[in-house]
C-alpha cells in the first residue's frame, strides 16, 4: 500500500533511476501507474519543489501524454502516479528490426504533436527515448516521463558526482555539453529516435561516454536508402546548431507531408509524383466508335516510347487492311511504306481518313 491509497502490483519495468508498477486507485477505482524514483529528495525545500513541478506536469493534458494524476512522497522518496497505458514501447516494437516508414511517420508526428504541446507551455522533456514512447493496444501513441527529468533534476539529491539527466544514445550536443536546454534538444533526440526506428541501427553506439561525446564531433549518418524527404528532415532536426533546427510543430507537418520513404528491405519507394491516369474520352450510346476508332484510340494511349516496338505490328495490321480492300474487289496499288507518309492509292474514301490517322498514330517512331 503507498500513502493509504494505492495497492501496488507487479513490476511494469525499471530504468536507471525508478520502478515503475501496476497499481489500484482504491480512492477512484480505478488502474493506474506509478513511478518511484530511487533517490531521495533531501529536505523540505526539494520536497516542496518536487510537489510544485508536479503539479504543473499534471496540468498538462494531450491524447499523445501519458497524463500525471498525482505525486507525493514515501519517507523521503518521490513517486509519481500517471494513467497506465496498455501495451508496449517503440523499443520493443522495433527491437531487432526496422518498422515501415509510414508506421514512423504517424508515430513520429504523434509525437512531434506532445512536444510541441509542452513546448509552448515551457516544459521540455529532456529524455526522449525509444523505451518512452508507449504504443497502446488501442493504437495511441503516448509519450511518458514528460518532465519526469526536469523533476530529478531540480529536486533530487545524486549520490553520483556529475550524473547527467537524459538516456547517452539520444542526448543532444548541447546536453553534453552542459549547455542551457530549449525544446531544440527535444527535437534533436526525436530525430535520432526517427533515425533508429528506420535503419535498425543507433546513430551513435558505444559506451555511454563514447555515445555521448561522438556527436560532439560529427552529425548523425544518414543512409542513402532513405527518401530524399527523410534525409532532409532527420539531417534538419540533428544540427549541430540548435537554434537551426526546426521546431517541434514543424517537425510533425513536415512527417505528415512525407513524399518518399524506403520499405524495410531498405528499398527505395519513389512516391514523390502522382501517377498520370489517362482515361478515354466519354462515348455516349449514338456515338459508338468503330472497331477502327477503337484501334486508334489505343494506339494514342501508347507512350511514345512504347511506340517503336509496335510500329512494325501496325504496319503489318495497314497491309492486312489493304488486303482485305483488294480481295473485296477495290482497286489497291503497292502499299507504301507506312513511314513513308502515303496512303496507298486506290483506298475507299471512307478508309482513307482513318488509314491516314492510323498512320500518323504509328509514324515518325525513330
Amino acid at each position: 500500500m503507498l500513502a493509504d491509497r494505492y495497492d501496488l502490483g507487479e513490476r511494469l519495468g525499471t530504468g536507471g533511476m525508478a520502478d515503475v508498477f501496476r497499481a489500484t486507485d482504491r480512492v477512484l477505482h480505478r488502474p493506474v501507474a506509478i513511478k518511484v524514483l530511487r533517490e531521495t529528495a533531501g529536505d523540505e525545500t526539494d520536497r516542496l519543489r518536487f510537489t510544485a513541478e508536479a503539479r504543473t506536469l499534471a496540468q498538462l493534458s494531450h491524447v499523445n501524454l501519458v497524463m500525471v494524476l498525482d505525486a507525493g512522497m514515501t519517507t523521503d522518496q518521490p513517486y509519481l502516479v500517471m494513467e497506465l497505458v496498455e501495451g508496449t514501447t517503440l523499443s520493443d516494437r522495433a527491437r531487432g528490426g526496422t518498422l515501415p516508414p509510414d508506421e514512423v511517420a504517424g508515430i513520429g508526428a504523434a509525437l512531434a504533436d506532445a512536444l510541441a504541446y509542452a513546448h509552448d507551455r515551457g516544459i521540455v522533456h529532456r529524455d526522449v527515448k525509444p523505451a518512452n514512447v508507449l504504443l497502446g493496444d488501442d493504437g495511441r501513441v503516448k509519450l511518458a516521463d514528460f518532465g519526469i527529468a526536469r523533476l530529478i533534476g531540480d529536486t533530487v539529491r545524486h549520490t553520483q558526482t556529475g550524473h547527467a539527466i537524459g538516456t547517452a544514445a539520444y542526448l543532444a550536443p548541447e546536453q553534453v555539453r552542459g549547455d542551457d536546454l530549449t525544446a531544440a534538444a527535444d527535437v534533436y533526440s526525436l530525430g535520432l529516435v526517427l533515425l533508429e526506428v528506420l535503419t535498425g541501427e543507433r546513430a551513435y553506439p558505444g559506451s555511454p561516454t563514447e555515445s555521448a561525446l561522438a556527436r560532439l564531433s560529427r552529425s548523425p549518418e544518414v543512409p542513402p536508402t532513405l527518401s530524399a524527404s527523410w534525409r532532409d528532415l532527420i539531417t534538419d532536426m540533428t544540427l549541430m546548431d540548435a537554434a537551426a533546427r526546426p521546431s517541434a510543430e514543424a517537425v510533425a507537418e513536415r512527417l505528415r507531408s512525407l513524399d518518399g520513404a524506403v520499405d524495410g528491405a531498405g528499398t527505395t519507394l519513389v512516391l514523390d509524383t502522382e501517377p498520370t491516369v489517362r482515361r478515354m474520352p466519354a462515348v455516349t450510346p449514338a456515338q459508338e466508335p468503330s472497331s477502327t476508332d477503337r484501334l486508334l484510340a489505343r494506339l494514342r494511349e501508347v507512350p511514345p516510347h512504347v511506340r517503336g516496338a509496335g510500329a512494325a505490328i501496325a504496319a503489318i495490321l495497314l497491309l492486312v487492311v489493304i488486303a482485305g480492300v483488294a480481295a473485296g474487289g477495290g482497286s489497291a496499288e503497292e502499299p507504301a511504306d507506312p513511314a513513308g507518309g502515303t496512303v496507298p492509292a486506290g483506298t475507299p474514301a471512307e478508309l482513307e481518313g482513318p488509314l491516314q490517322d492510323l498512320h500518323d498514330a504509328v509514324g515518325g517512331v525513330e
